[in-house]
């Protein structure tokens, strides 16, 4: 592996690491700080006072989404070696994502306008108002359950060129694969199967896309490629 290849797994590297830092920051730290899907007050009265860290939910969200444009075109210069059809179609799949999941932020803009504009207490009640703010952040989960089709499924052509590779660890392209099958089952299950998250398999399907794209990031980042490329 010659070093413009080395340079550029590092760059992917880089970017994974700011999408999956601002991921879990936006998807993970932000929704499980404000909401309480059970009480629309205590989550409208949260964001209201935390509407700072709500923004920065929203920032987050964005450089993210950004970085993921970048990140499966680095991805696809790194790996076209291994396989082009595949590397072409972990591109697109990918890339597909982000309209959908800029598109699907308007929820949380619209979520700002009904806290910072005191008018709309003239025309809703505050009950009306929490219950507009928890309509909207449904409508934002929602989307985020539709987005994550693709999240899923450009993970099974970027985990067989990860596997096919040669120069990042086998273990990883499986658990990415698997990751696929994760993201599938828990669209399936949550979109078909009442109380799917009561099961308690959700997070058990789910482990390995976590595995496999931290593990990635981590390796690209850190040992960026070794080995000679095999196909």
């Amino acid at each position: 592996m010659d070093y413009s290849n080395k340079k550029t797994a590092r760059i992917a590297g880089i970017l994974y690491l700011i999408v999956v830092l601002t991921g879990m920051f936006s998807l993970a730290y932000v929704p499980k700080t404000l909401i309480n899907w059970e009480d629309p007050a205590l989550t409208f009265n949260k964001i209201v006072a935390s509407e700072f860290l709500f923004k920065l939910g929203i920032y987050s969200s964005i450089i993210c989404y950004t970085a993921f444009v970048f990140l499966p075109i680095v991805l696809h210069q790194l790996l076209k070696q291994v396989n082009e059809f595949y590397a072409k179609m972990m591109a697109i799949l990918a890339l597909i994502s982000v309209p959908i999941s800029f598109l699907n932020l308007q929820h949380k803009f619209a979520i700002l306008t009904l806290i910072s504009k005191s008018d709309f207490l003239k025309i809703y009640s505050l009950e009306q108002l929490q219950s507009l703010v928890m309509l909207h952040l449904n409508e934002y989960e929602q989307g985020i359950a539709l987005v994550s089709v693709f999240w899923g499924l450009w993970l099974l052509p970027f985990g067989y060129l990860v596997y096919k590779s040669g120069f990042i660890p086998k273990i990883l392209g499986i658990l990415l694969m698997l990751g696929c099958v994760g993201y599938l089952i828990n669209f399936t299950g949550n979109l078909l199967i009442k109380n799917y998250l009561e099961l308690g398999i959700a997070t058990l399907v789910r482990l390995p896309a976590s595995l496999g794209e931290i593990g990635t990031c981590l390796w690209l980042v850190i040992i960026g490629t070794k080995n000679k490329l095999t196909t």
